[in-house]
Parts: structure tokens; sequence; C-alpha cells
């Protein structure tokens, strides 16, 4: 059972870039895909990136495309977000997670285990 530990966020000013990293430390990710998720003050929790474990196809929320890039180390058993150009609006709790079998949308689909969340502030 893979237990997803994050890193990497902090406080960075508009146009700053952060990666962030999320390494399964018990076991191994061996999953369908593997995403990113954020959580801001007072609203929901909502798609960021997402990303095929083995095939490497990648999935964008519109706000972050061309910005962010989610990656994955199968030998480091981590998956990465680099995110650059980053906006005060980025400014959330990130999570990763991990998810077991196919899905049709990765977007929508349900994920099976989640990191601790991990705070990105972007200073305007």
């Amino acid at each position: 059972q893979a237990q997803l530990v994050a890193s990497g966020g902090g406080l960075v000013q508009t146009g700053g870039s952060l990666r962030l990293a999320c390494a399964a430390s018990v076991g191994t990710f061996g999953c369908y895909a593997a995403g990113w998720f954020r959580q801001a003050p007072g609203k929901e929790r909502e798609f960021v990136a997402a990303i095929k474990w083995m095939a490497g196809s990648t999935y964008y929320a519109d706000s972050v495309k061309g910005r962010f890039t989610i990656s994955r180390d199968d030998a480091e058993n981590t998956v990465y977000l680099q995110m650059k150009a980053l906006k005060p609006e980025d400014t959330a709790v990130y999570y990763c997670a991990r998810r077991a079998a196919w899905a049709s949308d990765l977007m929508q689909a349900y994920y099976d285990y989640w990191g601790q969340g991990i705070q990105v502030t972007v200073s305007s």
C-alpha cells in the first residue's frame, strides 16, 4: 500500500517557479495514473494535472496549461509538478494522488491514495 509524501512547496513571488515532488514512501506507485490537485481557501479541491504512469500521457486543467508540467520517475517512485510563471491565484494547498485502475477521465476520476497537502503561496 503506497504512502505518498509530498515536498517542495513554499513561498514564491509572482512569475516565479517551484517544483513539487511526491514520493511513494512505502511500496511503489504501481498505479494507472498519478495526479495533482489543489485547494485554495474557501474553495473546493480542483484537478491540476495527471499522468498515466506507463504511457506517460499528461492532462492539465486549462488554468495551468503551458505553465505547469507533470512528470514521473519510475525508478524513484516519484511524481513531479514543475510550476512556472506562478500567479497569486495558484496559491493553494497542493495534493498528490494515485489511482490504481483505468479511468476514462482522469480529471473526474476517483483517486485511491492521497499524500499530505503541501502549501504553495504566490505573493503579488
